[in-house]
Order: structure tokens, then sequence, then C-alpha cells
């Protein structure tokens, strides 16, 4: 389950974070659209990997903002 969910009309970004197999962790964005009985969904990463847990997310959730400011409707 996301840690963080943002929507924009049908538009919908949930942001999270996963850990890195040297420790560090990378935030982890899922854009997807409900369109009735199909949806589309793409998966996007944040660049630079982070510390800590905390800084993915506040990474994270960041891209999800940028990602949902760029569809259009």
């Amino acid at each position: 389950m996301a840690a963080v969910k943002y929507t924009k009309a049908d538009w919908v970004a949930q942001a999270d974070i996963q850990e890195l197999d040297d420790g560090r962790y990378q935030g982890v964005v899922l854009v997807s659209r409900e369109r009735g009985k199909t949806s589309e969904d793409s998966r996007h990463t944040v660049e630079a990997p982070s510390d800590s847990p905390e800084q993915a997310l506040e990474q994270a959730t960041a891209l999800a903002h940028r990602l949902l400011a760029d569809v259009t409707m």
C-alpha cells in the first residue's frame, strides 16, 4: 500500500519508498488513470537514492506532485 496518495480528476499518484540492496532508499511513484474497466499505469522512480526513508518519501511526494501537475485532462 502506498505511503501517500494524491488524486487529480481520474488520475491517482501513489508515492512510496523501496529499500535498495545497498541499504539506501529510493522514492517510487505509481501513476494510474481509471477509465471505466481499463486503467493506465506507469511507474516512476526518483533518480537519486537517499540515505533515509524520510528523505526518499519526501522526494517521491515531490515527484508525484510534478507528475500530476503535468497530466492533461
